[in-house]
């Protein structure tokens, strides 16, 4: 359930979700963390409390103390450095009668003396007089409310064992220790003690304190990243997403992928070739629109030819003009055969090149390998010779895929040979620069006749007005294809000596 809720979300939304839900586990790990402290903290004050009851009845056993107000009273005189770090010390006896307390010796100066002796304090001010009344009857109170717990305590299972209670106000944190007092197997009475534990409230609050800044600067860190998370990502990722929604619509709208490919991370990388990727996509598609227009407007001639002629060949019955018509049809059937054959080939190529991968290719090898093919079945079907000259250098690495290679030296070689005379040569130079390797082919035809000679890479384009219909125009077109995929660049020209030269530059590969 959760997963299918996060699936649809945003990146956003499923990272606030994910760090509230964070969030929330932290909070429950320190609720139970804080419930713990005070606990452990009240432990081990008890621990004490618990030494100091058990050495204070141990002295009441020792000295043998009566449990009434005078002995009592010596002895809390006699042993305050038992109770230095405690803030009051109270004894009841076994009826629950106060018997001792050490905030009213603290508060009668008094009793301090080993007299009976009242000091008359005749400067005593009326508000002093009154700051003791409303003190006393505070400790009245104190007094009254430990008496019931004393009386609990003695009633509860609990008699026999210390007794550990808290009192907090808004300003105090009490902890209190009762514990019975036991001589001859008989309880004789009860003593409490108190400690204002201010100490253990003020490490929770600096916990809690701590914890709370913690949590708030975490939470200024998140929002933060948040916010550099999508204005720096999501935004950008969510307007390439609409780049290509508006590239697949074909929606005329303005797009924000110029700003994301000036970035010089990850993400302009991304844009930039996702654009790159989407032009050459587009230009293919033009290419395969034009392609197939081109390829219509060339098959529209021979079909037109084709039914002219099946046409005139239903009406006459002279022989001669039925034989010449027959070939006009044959002639015509080649040639849209050999245009749909060819034209089927370039898409096989173009579907096979997408999936090759480019490998470091040394060139002379290949070449060769081509070269000695054409000669087997050229010098002796037309006495024509192809020559391979080389610079002399030991390697000619460019990056590429073998087998286009090979076609389009193999293309070059048909072409070169078809427009050659018998006994003539065909010489292929393979030379080499700083930065290209070079691949010549000429031969000793009559050249190129067109004043704009790159008109020859043009598809289906073919200046042989003696063999009109017997070549589909594509061979060179194709090589140039081969070509720009291979980041090469190709060239043509006559050569001063008579015939045509093509030159293809590959960039060197460095191997």
């Amino acid at each position: 359930m959760l997963g299918y809720f996060l699936k649809n979300l945003s990146i956003l939304r499923k990272f606030l979700f994910i760090n509230f839900l964070i969030f929330i586990v932290i909070g429950l790990i320190t609720i139970l963390y804080l419930n713990s402290v005070q606990p452990n903290l009240i432990k081990a004050k008890q621990s004490k409390h618990i030494e100091i009851l058990n050495n204070t009845i141990g002295h009441f056993n020792r000295l043998n103390i009566g449990f009434n107000e005078d002995e009592i009273r010596n002895f809390l005189f006699s042993t305050r450095f038992l109770f230095q770090n405690l803030d009051r010390v109270t004894i009841f006896d076994n009826e629950f009668n106060l018997i001792g307390d050490t905030d009213t010796l603290d508060l009668d100066p008094r009793s301090f003396g080993q007299t009976s002796e009242i000091i008359q304090m005749d400067n005593l001010n009326e508000q002093t007089i009154d700051n003791d009344n409303k003190q006393s009857k505070k400790n009245e109170t104190k007094v009254f409310t430990l008496n019931k717990r004393v009386e609990n305590y003695a009633l509860s299972n609990e008699i026999g064992k210390p007794f550990t209670f808290l009192e907090e106000t808004y300003n105090q944190f009490i902890l209190v220790t009762i514990k019975n007092v036991s001589k001859d197997s008989g309880n004789i009475g009860y003593i409490a003690i108190s400690e204002n534990s201010l100490d253990i409230k003020a490490a929770i609050e600096e916990r809690k304190n701590f914890i709370l800044r913690t949590a708030i600067l975490v939470a200024i860190v998140i929002l933060i990243f948040s916010i550099v998370l999508n204005r720096y990502f999501l935004k950008p990722i969510k307007n390439l997403v609409d780049y290509t929604k508006i590239i697949k619509s074909k929606s005329k709208k303005q797009t924000k992928i110029e700003q994301i490919k000036n970035r010089n991370d990850e993400l302009g990388i991304l844009s930039k070739s996702l654009d790159e990727m989407t032009k050459e996509l587009n230009n293919r598609v033009k290419a395969t629109e034009n392609f197939s227009t081109d390829l219509v407007h060339e098959i529209r001639n021979p079909l037109a030819s084709l039914k002219s002629a099946s046409e005139i060949i239903s009406d006459t019955t002279d022989k001669e003009k039925q034989e010449k018509l027959l070939k006009i049809m044959t002639h015509d059937v080649s040639r849209i055969d050999r245009l749909i054959t060819d034209y089927s080939q370039i898409l096989k190529d173009e579907s096979a090149i997408s999936s090759e991968q480019m490998e470091d290719l040394d060139l002379k090898p290949i070449i060769e390998s081509v070269v000695d093919d054409f000669n087997n079945i050229y010098i002796e079907k037309k006495n024509i010779n192809i020559k391979l000259n080389t610079s002399g250098s030991e390697n000619y690495f460019i990056k590429g895929i073998s087998n286009r290679v090979e076609q389009i030296i193999a293309n070059l070689l048909d072409n070169a040979v078809s427009f050659s005379k018998k006994n003539s040569i065909v010489s292929v130079d393979l030379l080499d620069n700083k930065n290209h390797t070079i691949l010549k082919v000429a031969d000793q035809g009559e050249g190129f006749r067109e004043s704009d000679i790159k008109k020859v890479f043009d598809r289906f384009y073919s200046n042989r007005p003696e063999n009109f219909g017997e070549h589909s125009g594509l061979g060179l077109n194709i090589v140039k294809n081969l070509v720009e995929i291979h980041n090469g660049e190709i060239y043509a020209s006559n050569s001063p000596k008579g015939g045509a030269v093509i030159e293809i530059k590959f960039p060197k590969n460095y191997n």
